[in-house]
């Protein structure tokens, strides 16, 4: 019992002092920074039958404030009238344009498709990417514009402060930082060039332009589900600098409502993360190893104290990302839920049966 309670500790030991080293050290972005003069920061939002977002989503992003902006949005074949609300927020605000998506072509998927289209449109410096359940920060469009600029990163990239409403999103969102400060060596910041040490937050990206159609943009990650860590990737290897910072201050966002919702959701990005054949069984060791073994191995002072490393690692992720604190006892049952999604989406990806969301199905790609 005193050797697995040791390799327990060991296990738990890891994100412990990887997250330790990642939070001290991951950039916070200062409100007020000024970008440089002549900068244009293009908002661009694909938005899929958004009827109950898009508008506190371009309200907040036309209250931005230190930088020049235009917010452009993507409809991409919405039904349930997203476009005429943001063809009336148009009308009265011409710093707002709304364009439409064509047909999505063959190879490609649907956000990806859409956010390209937007690129195309923008006539920014900087194109800054959100979701339609993103909510900006005033001085956040400037702030991450003038730290691109003044640091020379290609890729801002952070994690909203995202809102839980529900215990089904508490055992399911909470896994996005855990997983990138506590479990990624570098935190994504810039200092690393390692390709796979690469990372970024779909719901809030922002790219150089120059360096976005340099690396050829969204169109050089056409076929992929988890758009933000491919794009991040794709600029890495192509030699530029690419960085994530402590996106709590910047933004919120409510992902997810509910747990079905929550589980189709991380369902259909893990594929291209964690849910491969060889990867899944390293992950599992590493993760439950860590978080879930050492009650198995109680009394022994080994897993009182993995225990102890963990719930610490937790509580501080939480803090950093003001997260809700009633989260955090439900910690060992967040990462069930959270290696029971890996297991079904290895196990569909297995069966051939296709990733899908928001209508549209997409083939299941294979993975090493």
């Amino acid at each position: 019992m005193m050797e697995f309670a040791t390799i327990a500790l060991a296990l738990a030991a890891l994100p412990a002092v990887l997250g330790t080293i990642n939070l001290l050290r991951q950039p916070r972005l200062r409100d007020g920074n000024a970008p440089p003069p002549g900068m244009l920061v293009s908002i661009l939002v694909p938005a899929r039958n958004e009827v109950a977002n898009i508008a506190g989503c371009l309200e907040a992003a036309l209250a931005s404030r230190g930088v020049a902006v235009e917010v452009v949005v993507a409809d991409d074949g919405s039904d349930d009238g997203t476009g005429g609300i943001v063809a009336d927020i148009a009308a009265r605000d011409a710093r707002v344009r709304l364009i439409g998506v064509p047909p999505l072509p063959a190879g490609w998927t649907g956000k990806v498709h859409a956010c390209a289209c937007l690129a195309e449109a923008a006539r920014g410096t900087h194109l800054l990417f959100i979701d339609a359940d993103v909510r900006l920060a005033p001085g956040a469009a400037a702030a991450m514009a003038a730290h691109a600029a003044a640091r020379d990163i290609a890729l801002v990239s952070g994690v909203p402060r995202q809102r839980i409403g529900s215990p089904g999103e508490a055992l399911t969102v909470p896994m996005i930082n855990l997983l990138m400060l506590g479990y990624l060596p570098g935190g994504g910041r810039a200092v690393s060039r390692q390709v796979g040490m690469a990372a970024a937050c779909g719901q809030l990206i922002l790219c150089a332009a120059a360096a976005y159609r340099a690396v050829g943009g969204h169109s050089a990650v056409r076929a992929t589900l988890h758009d933000g860590l491919a794009l991040a990737r794709a600029v890495r290897a192509a030699g530029h600098r690419t960085e994530v910072v402590d996106g709590a201050p910047l933004a919120t966002c409510r992902m997810y409502r509910g747990f079905a919702e929550a589980w189709g959701g991380f369902m259909k990005n893990a594929r291209e993360g964690m849910a491969t054949p060889l990867g899944l069984p390293v992950w599992t060791l590493l993760l439950a190893g860590a978080h879930l073994w050492p009650w198995a191995l109680l009394p022994e002072w080994q897993a009182v104290l993995a225990l102890a490393l963990v719930f610490g690692l937790r509580a501080a992720i939480t803090w950093r990302a003001r997260e809700p604190w009633w989260t955090v006892p439900l910690h060992p049952l967040t990462m069930l839920v959270a290696l029971a999604i890996q297991w079904s989406a290895l196990a569909r990806w297995l069966m051939g049966r296709p990733a899908g969301w928001k209508g549209r199905a997409y083939p299941a790609t294979r993975a090493a």
